[in-house]
């Protein structure tokens, strides 16, 4: 069953939602840099001022943009749905947000964010922007304490937004507004629980199935499965579940100061809310913790899923200092805030890389079958067969994952679409790749978005004294886009992922003589590996944290892998003759 949403378009959703909370706030919020995609606080960053950026994908809402204002964040860049922002939304923000005294990103801890943050980084060095991550791993149930580092990030991000934004604006430096982020992060524990799905704007289905008596403990906030699913409790034994989580990893006993935030994480009313709270609050006195203070409400959501979450942050002077700091925000206002003009902040410029408009022709190796007409409609078929796909690829991916994988990919292959259209019939295979993994990388925030990026640019670069490929230089394009990709990404074979399909092929193809024949060969075997990461436990991803939980699904990044395969193999197949292929 379909669900239902007051939006125009699910194609204009971010752009909408940025421009309504822009106009719902102007004297707070307000829009920079080319992407459209950098909120930035009208009375926040300033001169010799650390600069606090937030990231993270929509549908978080009040997270993260609520949280951009004078004495939180200086700015937010601002992801697709449930995705991170690309790296020229990073940078527009972090631009933005400098005051010379360098940039602290705060964002949870998922692998496309990361990605897409460390891409950002490295354009910002040559900028002389000096920025550090700071991750937020507050999710208990995501993983044991041993592996703490490895913890996703939830509602608690919340306390470290609000300690790292008070310390730069308190004027600490760069160094310490750092330590105290990590201080608050360390900190910091949450758990939640799920009740009901949600639905992404560009499917309108929900994208996990729970039962209509059934409750999930653990569940992540894109739909990640949690720990545990049981028959729905009452609220007391629900907040004696997620607190018995919390207190495991966090010791809590007589003299303890904490703050408290019960969120809600969508679809759940403050009447459900407040009665968790009142049960919190009972067994924390039971126990001789106090609260120094608490918020109720929706203040990290997951669109329309129906559930909340307890986190809890363990205070001493110095955090509570930080979160009693006045700050003036959309979604958060604490204390008063004196009136101000708005800082008038150094024009800067961004310097973008800028694309390779020529190459000279003569120069390049002209024998082999691919030639750049060629290829551009083996591209272009790639991009049909993910749009054709992309329900099922968030099937896939919302068995294991957010269920965003298949919207996602189509974003990226349309973005290359559109990229090629563009181009001069001319262009060389090696332009397009190069085009492409720009058109990607500014489309897709996701970990697809630096990991094809990646794959393309490498692919360019190992073909870039051709203008057509044979069949050895096809074979050293398809290494070329895999390794990219397992550069970017830190993932081997075997580990569940978009390379146990990309592996396989290139061995495959490495066997054969003729271009059809690799293409064939390769396809056929990426479908096997596809098919093989049924039975493997992920090792790499949101899935990793599911432990063998995520064994008896299809990898949905070897699942896409797999199509861009068997399109590249069709596409080819055509323009050299009849012959059909045979995956």
């Amino acid at each position: 069953m379909k669900t239902k949403k007051l939006i125009n378009s699910a194609d204009d959703v971010i752009s909408e939602l940025v421009e309504g909370m822009i106009s719902a706030h102007p004297d707070i919020l307000t829009l920079d840099g080319q992407s459209g995609r950098a909120v930035v606080a009208i009375n926040g960053p300033h001169e010799g001022k650390v600069g606090i950026v937030l990231g993270g994908g929509s549908g978080h809402e009040p997270a993260f943009s609520g949280y951009v204002g004078k004495g939180l964040a200086d700015a937010v860049a601002v992801g697709n749905v449930f995705a991170s922002p690309s790296p020229s939304q990073i940078c527009d923000a972090a631009i933005a947000a400098n005051g010379g005294a360098g940039v602290v990103f705060l964002y949870g801890n998922y692998t496309g964010d990361v990605m897409n943050f460390d891409m950002a980084s490295e354009e910002l060095v040559g900028q002389n922007i000096k920025s550090t991550s700071v991750l937020v791993t507050d999710d208990v149930a995501s993983a044991p304490a041993s592996k703490a580092e490895e913890r996703r990030g939830i509602a608690g991000g919340f306390f470290v937004f609000k300690c790292a934004g008070a310390a730069a604006d308190l004027g600490y430096d760069y160094e310490t507004v750092i330590r105290l982020a990590k201080h608050a992060n360390a900190m910091t524990r949450s758990s939640g629980v799920a009740l009901g799905a949600c639905s992404l704007p560009q499917t309108c289905r929900a994208n996990f199935e729970i039962g209509p008596e059934d409750m999930e403990i653990g569940m992540g906030i894109h739909g990640e499965p949690g720990i545990a699913r049981t028959k729905l409790q009452s609220a007391d034994a629900v907040v004696d579940q997620l607190l018995e989580l919390i207190l495991v990893d966090m010791p809590l006993g007589q003299g303890d100061k904490v703050a408290v935030l019960v969120n809600g994480l969508g679809a759940t009313s403050l009447m459900e809310l407040y009665i968790l709270h009142r049960h919190l609050d009972i067994r924390l006195k039971d126990i001789g913790v106090g609260i120094h203070y608490s918020w109720v409400g929706n203040y990290v959501t997951a669109l329309e899923m129906a559930g909340a979450s307890i986190s809890l942050i363990k205070l001493d002077e110095e955090l509570a200092k930080l979160l009693d700091h006045p700050c003036h925000t959309p979604a958060l206002k604490v204390g008063k805030v004196p009136a101000q003009t708005p800082n008038q902040r150094i024009p800067r410029q961004q310097v973008r890389a800028k694309h390779r408009q020529e190459q000279t022709f003569k120069k390049l190796v002209t024998e082999g079958d691919i030639t750049p007409e060629i290829f551009r409609n083996m591209l272009l078929s790639a991009a049909k067969i993910i749009s054709n796909n992309k329900d099922w690829l968030c099937k896939l991916d919302g068995e294991i994952g957010d269920g965003d994988h298949g919207i996602a990919m189509d974003t990226g292959w349309r973005a290359v679409r559109d990229e090629l259209n563009k181009l001069d019939k001319n262009a060389t295979i090696s332009m397009m790749c190069e085009r492409s993994a720009q058109a990607f990388l500014s489309a897709v925030g996701a970990s697809v978005g630096p990991l094809y990026a990646t794959g393309f640019q490498r692919a360019a670069q190992s073909v870039d004294d051709r203008l057509n490929l044979d069949n050895a230089s096809f074979v050293k394009w398809l290494e070329a886009m895999a390794q990219g990709i397992k550069d970017r990404g830190g993932a081997s074979v075997g580990e569940k992922t978009m390379l146990d399909a990309w592996g396989p092929a290139i061995d495959a193809a490495k066997l054969k003589d003729t271009v059809l024949e690799s293409l064939d060969a390769a396809c056929k075997a990426a479908k096997q590996g596809m098919e093989a990461t049924r039975n493997m436990k992920a090792a790499k991803g949101r899935s990793a944290k599911l432990g063998n939980r995520s064994i008896g699904h299809i990898d949905p990044g070897a699942a896409s892998a797999y199509l861009i395969l068997s399109a590249i193999n069709e596409a080819a197949q055509i323009s050299f003759g009849p012959a059909s292929p045979s995956c």
